[in-house]
């Protein structure tokens, strides 16, 4: 019996695998049909199904990993110094170029300005806190009632504490002079003068509904109306802020609060009166007239303008590494509290230089806008905090108080760790802001402060022409410009048809690596050649060189470069015969 009943089970048991499997593939069939079913509606259904949820997943990570590939080709674009590919500049005095929502923002703010400086609400914070938020003063109240019931407790329970010592003392005395001794202890001097100061401490925490509090004094009311008190004709940097006015000035003010907070004109509003409440506090309109150590002067100054008319602000943070000086500006809080008002003064210093009214400013500049050139060589970096500290709050005042009067930053002689800072600082910057950042290493100082300060500008540190009291050249001699091409010379000819001429010249080759050398050939070819300076490689680490010469007899003076690089070289170059220069050799 078991040997027939073997093949029977085999048999039910293949039948049931086979079924099984029927019934797989069945399923698997129609999941297919479901998932081709969901991709096909995966644009109007709510649920996708599996395969487009993994698609949609895989879609995202390309995204996100574009977008990184992007910010990170966008930092290093800042860093290299790339400005083409975000916004550029632009002056708050050019209006016409204003889109329709930016016009609205400043005639808003200009209403709002209006009103606050002819209604005497310029400086009312708090009043105007209270009636935008009423909430916060009911809080407010609150909270003083929390306070005032506190207060209350603590007053109850000195009264118990009293009462109680009181009580027992009354129980030890003896029980038929009880009567006498009770009016002895009402007509106590000391017990008086007790309920006199109980009387008084419930009087001075309001719990005396009869009695009420003591009207400021006239003295004080008089103190607070002068601080309220708004002059129609207060200005900032010169303008009038009142609109009705009509100073040019009040549209270019008005317009870097603006810019400064994207355009929204209450944010721009309240920024104009916490600079305005900030002066006034701590008395900025004098600043000018102040003294500060001397050693804050070489550690930044004003000098020269850039191509656009920029006055010029040079930071030289490598002052610092010297300990003297260190020790002497960051010492004490005194010092460092000097030290935030002396970079105040250089703003308004700068400020003085501007033209908000399109009329000029001192020096005759119509920009509305500073140019800031940062040396890092030599910097401390970020090992000295309590420089760190100092110069974060620096920024901070600057940026708070002094909106888009900076129309780049030039970072020179950057070193490393600079580079990896700044490339985790801008995507926090918005474009505008990015887009007046430049950065250049040692080797790149002179060509980067090229593309926007002429030659004549730039100080003889960086490459530049400019020298302290020059007596042979001034920023008005013209600089010309040639170009050598890799692996050739170029010969630079200065005519001198008369005798007795002396003639100081001065050249810049950017980059440098070049042979140089400077030869007077007289006009006669029976005269010889004469050798001013002989030849030698000039290495770019050099700043410009500066010679001259006064011929016996005609000829020409010849300047060759050679340049043997693969790479082409800038060569800037002036002149200027009979020089007060008494110089005959390279400087």
């Amino acid at each position: 019996m078991a040997d027939e009943a073997n093949p029977k089970e085999i048999k039910v048991a293949h039948d049931e695998l086979s079924l099984l499997q029927k019934n797989r593939e069945g399923e698997e069939e129609a999941a297919g049909r479901d998932v081709k079913v969901a991709e096909t509606d995966a644009g109007h259904s709510e649920k996708p199904g599996l395969l487009a949820v993994l698609d949609d997943d895989a879609d995202d990570q390309k995204k996100k990993k574009k977008e990184k590939e992007d910010d990170d080709q966008a930092v290093s674009e800042d860093l290299l110094g790339d400005s083409e590919s975000v916004p550029s500049f632009r002056e708050e005095s050019s209006l016409l170029n204003l889109k329709d929502s930016e016009k609205k923002a400043l005639v808003d703010l200009r209403s709002k300005l209006e009103d606050a400086i002819i209604n005497n609400k310029l400086f009312l914070f708090e009043e105007e806190k209270k009636k935008d938020h009423p909430e916060e003063e009911e809080e407010e109240e609150n909270e003083k009632e929390k306070e005032k019931e506190k207060e209350k407790s603590v007053v109850n329970k000195e009264e118990q504490r009293e009462e109680k010592e009181k009580s027992m003392a009354e129980e030890e005395k003896k029980p038929n002079d009880s009567t006498a001794e009770g009016k002895a202890e009402e007509n106590n001097p000391e017990n008086l003068n007790f309920a006199e100061k109980i009387k008084e401490a419930r009087q001075n925490l309001g719990l005396n509904e009869e009695t009420k509090e003591p009207p400021p004094p006239a003295e004080e009311e008089e103190k607070t109306r002068d601080i309220l008190e708004v002059d129609q004709d207060m200005k900032l940097w010169g303008a009038y802020l009142l609109p009705s006015k009509g100073d040019k000035g009040t549209d270019v003010i008005l317009l870097k609060f603006l810019r400064a907070r994207d355009f929204k004109s209450q944010e721009a509003f309240d920024m104009l009166r916490s600079t305005l409440k900030w002066r006034k506090e701590n008395n900025i309109d004098a600043v000018l007239e102040e003294e500060f150590p001397p050693e804050l002067s070489s550690v930044a100054y004003m000098q020269g303008v850039d191509k656009n008319g920029h006055p010029i602000c040079y930071n030289i943070f490598g002052t610092f590494l010297e300990d003297d000086i260190h020790s002497k500006i960051f010492g004490t809080e005194e010092m460092k509290h000097k030290f935030l008002r002396w970079r105040c003064q250089l703003m308004e210093r700068g400020i003085k230089k501007l033209d908000f009214g399109g009329c000029g400013g001192a020096g005759g500049s119509r920009a509305t806008s500073m140019l800031q050139v940062t040396d890092l060589r030599n910097s401390p970096g970020p090992t000295k905090k309590d420089l760190r500290l100092a110069m974060k709050q620096a920024v901070v005042l600057l940026q708070d108080n002094y909106p888009e009067l900076v129309a780049r930053n030039i970072f020179i002689n950057v070193p490393f760790w600079s580079y990896a800072y700044y490339a985790v600082v801008p995507p926090f910057f918005t474009p505008r802001s990015k887009s007046k950042f430049d950065f250049a290493r040692p080797a790149k100082v002179t060509e980067t402060l090229l593309k926007y300060i002429d030659p004549q500008q730039i100080p003889i540190a960086y490459g530049g022409f400019l020298r302290e009291n020059d007596p042979d050249f001034s920023i008005e001699d013209s600089v010309t410009e040639v170009t050598i091409k890799g692996g050739s010379s170029e010969s630079i000819e200065i005519l001198a048809p008369d005798v007795e001429t002396k003639f100081t010249w001065e050249i810049i080759v950017l980059g440098w690596e070049v042979n140089y050398k400077e030869e007077f050939m007289p006009t006669d070819e029976g005269s010889y050649t004469m050798i001013v300076q002989k030849g030698r490689k000039v290495t770019w680490q050099e700043g410009p060189l500066r010679n001259s010469f006064k011929n016996k007899e005609a000829g020409k003076l010849v300047l060759t470069i050679d340049n043997a690089a693969f790479k082409k070289k800038r060569v800037l170059y002036r002149y200027k015969p009979n020089a007060a220069s008494s110089s005959s050799s390279s400087t």
